[in-house]
């Protein structure tokens, strides 16, 4: 399902994202922003007249407003996570580069 169809306060996982509809600047800004396959999200609030517009939303433990064509750019999950625990892997990269 997209972004846009994740009932509010229902958390989930992002499963793909379509980089190529995004321009370079908008895909840049969403990755800083930590939106990567695996992540956790979570719809919070549909803005504008009859919840057309911005999408607030939790990335992770970040809260952010998405345009709605971003958002549809984003596939869901629910359920269970389904890479294991939540950048595990970097966790230890960034702490052994920090050490560097």
């Amino acid at each position: 399902m997209r972004l846009t169809q994740l009932p509010l306060r229902q958390p989930a996982y992002v499963d793909t994202i379509d980089w190529p509809s995004l321009s370079a600047t908008e895909a840049q800004r969403l990755r800083e922003f930590g939106l990567c396959e695996g992540a956790s999200v979570e719809a919070l609030h549909h803005g504008g007249i009859w919840g057309r517009g911005p999408i607030a939303c939790r990335i992770g433990r970040m809260t952010i407003a998405m345009r709605r064509h971003h958002a549809a750019a984003v596939t869901v999950r629910t359920g269970a996570e389904p890479f294991g625990p939540r950048h595990a892997a970097m966790d230890g990269d960034a702490d052994r580069d920090m050490a560097a």
